[in-house]
């Protein structure tokens, strides 16, 4: 089997490696890959969001099965384009990609559903955002409706602070068209955590649960980003909040896309808050996330690639589908700035070194340039590493991570620390 991976990023590089595990494949590429992805894979320079150039490379190649990586592509109906040309391809269609591409869309979904998540307003104007602001107390969820590479949701611990963001995201545009809408949401308080579920139009089968640190910096402080850092399983997960969500949130999920008539298999990726009212949907993703993919795919005893082309063809429920009971961390390890402005183009070390420390290596923002390796984006390398208890998996990380070295380098130094609390 051939296989095409689309995407740049550590979770792309993340299923080139568990993908290439499997017997059956023979050839991985990845469109437009990056440094580490480049090891294992042929890495093509096309834009992962160049439909028509990947769906002509797919066909010339004899390409078995697509694998996409990020939203964008989804959005914009690559899933449609490859499969109205005759071609296999992992990842939901147009309309479920709505279900991330538009949080409007997402929320009236779960409205329409029955799904719990918490109390929303849709604005189209500053002004009508404004008022809804003053006529509530902080602290303010404000969130674009469109695509923001995970940066679109603003937490407000104030009115003034509030009434910024409306200004940034509405009349700024700093997120461009994505801030044409804005969401006003009822901020709610307990433990997150992320389920990922493969989804084949029929049947879906889940990955084990993990737990994202979006936040900059320790202690949950900072601005969001694309995520820090993620640990799993997830303690707070016992057996009966299993059955809850599966109950009130998993199975009403998928019974509405089936309702809904969204098409295609792929990876719904469910963000919740496990409030003092039960589990409530804060996020719907239409992909893998990232960094959750780091800690779950090492997780994963399975054949992803069989287990992805058995959805692709509707047979979810033949594939071997099994998960390890160790536990795994991934940190990530990134530029200074980020999420804000960084520099490019530092000099990377120390990655040989974490991996005879036992971690696992994923590059996100790397590229080689004269046969160096080097920086080039806000995440930069995602380092991850098991262990029989997350104990175990989080003084292996950190041990590798300390090993890893460019200029102006930071990470959180407390991923997983919630989990060694519930334990």
């Amino acid at each position: 089997m051939k296989v095409l991976i689309i995407g740049g990023g550590g979770r792309e590089h993340t299923l080139a490696w568990k993908i290439s595990q499997s017997p059956s494949v023979e050839a991985v590429y990845a469109a437009p890959g990056n440094a580490g992805i480049a090891e294992i894979a042929e890495c093509i320079p096309v834009s992962a969001t160049d439909i028509d150039a990947l769906s002509g490379f797919a066909r010339e190649h004899k390409i078995d099965l697509t694998v996409v990586g990020p939203e964008a592509p989804l959005v914009a109906g690559i899933v449609d384009t490859f499969r109205a040309r005759g071609l296999a391809i992992f990842g939901f269609d147009r309309k479920g990609a709505r279900l991330e591409g538009s949080k409007v869309w997402a929320k009236e979904f779960m409205d329409r559903h029955g799904i719990p998540t918490g109390g929303f307003s849709v604005f189209d104007d500053p002004a009508g955002a404004a008022d809804a602001i003053r006529d509530n107390s902080p602290p303010y969820v404000i969130k674009a409706d469109g695509l923001a590479a995970g940066k679109g949701v603003l937490i407000c611990g104030s009115e003034a602070e509030a009434m910024d963001a409306i200004d940034r995201i509405m009349k700024e545009r700093v997120f461009g068209d994505a801030g044409e809408r804005i969401i006003i949401e009822e901020f709610l308080t307990g433990q997150e955590l992320s389920i990922l579920a493969i989804f084949d139009g029929r049947t879906y089968r889940l990955f084990v649960p993990s737990q994202d640190h979006k936040r900059a910096y320790d202690g949950d402080e900072g601005p969001n980003t694309g995520g820090m850092g993620a640990y799993a399983p997830v303690p707070l997960y016992d057996t009966e909040l299993e059955r809850r969500v599966a109950r009130e949130i998993i199975e009403p999920t998928f019974n509405g896309m089936r309702e809904d008539g969204i098409t295609g298999a792929g990876v719904l990726y469910f963000g919740l808050i496990i409030t003092g009212d039960g589990p409530k949907v804060l996020e719907y993703n239409c992909r893998f996330g990232d960094p959750e993919t780091q800690v779950i795919l090492p997780l994963f005893d399975g054949d992803l690639a069989e287990v992805m082309r058995e959805a692709v063809s509707q047979n979810l429920e033949k594939a071997d589908f099994s998960n390890s009971a160790e536990s795994a961390v991934c940190v990530v390890v990134a530029s200074g700035g980020y999420p804000g402005s960084y520099r490019k183009g530092y000099t990377i070390t120390g990655i040989e070194r974490a991996g005879g420390k036992g971690c696992i290596v994923f590059h996100a923002g790397t590229a080689l340039v004269d046969d160096r390796l080097q920086t080039s984006g806000g995440r930069v390398l995602g380092v991850t590493a098991l262990g029989s208890s997350l104990g175990e998996a989080l003084g292996r990380v950190y041990s590798g991570v300390e090993e890893i070295s460019f200029t102006d380098r930071f990470f959180r130094r407390d991923i997983g620390g919630k989990g060694l609390q519930q334990v």
